[in-house]
């Protein structure tokens, strides 16, 4: 007798014959559950290519662990904080770093930016080297060469390697009282761009300088830094050469891993990932009233049958099984179907790129087990609930005429 109820579902589901109203409005309701797994898993896997591209753009955008000075930007004793660091066997490099903002002038052009004063070892720690685009990484013999943003350069137009052409960096002077001459107001300093790099969204405006230009431009002593930047031999041991750190280091200083740099930005990513994850949830839910509407018209249609079979004696719990199980079927077929098209799309979207979200990108997709998961649950937990629930007829329904 267990059998019997599934077995009539699938009939309900498969035959032939039968009402074209029952068939068509059944298909309907698998169709529209198909569209709506499809939708979900085909977003959802864009939003895994998203995290991937976006930890590709903030990669090198912070070391594995940044000192900054508790107290104002500038640190206090750095020199003796660079003897700590040295002793650490796990620290691979470490690199001083001053930044600030900067007014930069080119043949009438100007515009405000990021300077980022680096010393020589800074590369070994951030390998922004590796992404020049043009030109070449300054070599640091002279404190005027720097490195640009190429949406800047663009912007500005200044010649890369021009000895003829420099542009002129504009720091604002601190200080109190008249301002009797222009030398008052600001330090400036003439620049020779060396290479170019793409700044990825992240470090958009940004100039790359020798920190002895930072530091003459700011007023600044030397082998002073606004952070220090260390990279380590073996990044999964962050949390411990941290805590380390921490304990040799004092209360001066706050140490910050490349995580909780980044905590803001990834804060944002899974909150934008979980709202289209409700959104779509929300899409299926309201699916899933095709399934309920599935339920009703084969109720209506198939109530002779059912009358026939209560008088044989079939049970009416078996009865309302077997609605269930022809919920669970329609449910089930538009999930397997959704998916494959799914994954068909995305498939298609990783070996073409044919969707874009500029002229030279394409949405980038990664398709993982957990996203099957997800929507499958989605999909199943909200049409075994509607199933349920419109499969309870009562047994007037069944015997009254």
């Amino acid at each position: 007798m267990k059998n019997i109820a599934f077995y009539i579902a699938s009939r309900y589901l498969i035959s032939k014959k039968g009402s074209t109203a029952v068939t068509f409005i059944t298909w309907l309701a698998v169709g529209a559950m198909s569209v709506a797994v499809t939708a979900m898993f085909v977003i959802i896997s864009v939003f895994s290519g998203l995290e991937d591209f976006n930890a590709d753009l903030v990669k090198d955008l912070h070391a594995d662990i940044t000192v900054k000075s508790t107290a104002g930007k500038t640190i206090k004793n750095p020199s003796e904080i660079l003897k700590v660091l040295k002793q650490n066997k796990d620290i691979s490099q470490f690199s001083r770093v001053i930044e600030e903002k900067i007014y930069i002038n080119f043949n009438g052009k100007g515009d405000i930016a990021y300077l980022r004063g680096v010393d020589s070892v800074y590369a070994q720690v951030n390998p922004i080297h590796k992404s020049i685009v043009y030109g070449t990484y300054p070599d640091f013999k002279f404190k005027d060469e720097v490195l640009i943003e190429n949406s800047l350069d663009l912007r500005l137009s200044i010649p890369v390697n021009s000895e003829k052409d420099m542009a002129t960096l504009y720091m604002p002077k601190p200080g109190k009282g008249l301002i009797n001459k222009e030398e008052d107001i600001y330090n400036r300093k003439n620049i020779f761009v060396t290479g170019v790099f793409p700044g990825k969204e992240q470090l958009n405006n940004y100039i790359i300088a020798p920190i002895s230009l930072a530091e003459e431009l700011l007023n600044l002593p030397k082998n002073s830094a606004y952070n220090i930047v260390i990279k380590l031999k073996n990044p999964d041991r962050t949390n411990d050469v941290k805590l380390e750190l921490e304990k040799s280091l004092g209360k001066n200083v706050i140490l910050s891993t490349k995580s909780e740099e980044n905590a803001a930005f990834w804060k944002m990513i899974n909150t934008e990932k979980l709202f289209i994850y409700l959104i779509f949830g929300l899409v299926i839910f309201i699916t899933t009233f095709n399934l309920a509407g599935a339920i009703i018209i084969l109720q209506l249609d198939k109530r002779e049958q059912a009358r026939s079979l209560v008088s044989l004696g079939f049970p009416l719990s078996h009865l309302r099984k077997t609605y269930f199980y022809t919920g669970l079927l329609i449910v089930f077929a538009g999930i397997l179907t959704g998916l494959l098209i799914g994954t068909a799309l995305c498939v298609f979207q990783e070996y073409t790129g044919l969707f874009k979200v500029v002229d030279d990108l394409p949405f980038p997709v990664r398709i993982e087990g957990k996203n099957y998961l997800i929507v499958a649950a989605t999909a199943a937990g909200f049409g075994i609930l509607i199933s349920w629930f419109f499969s309870k007829i009562s047994k007037g329904y069944i015997t009254k005429n």
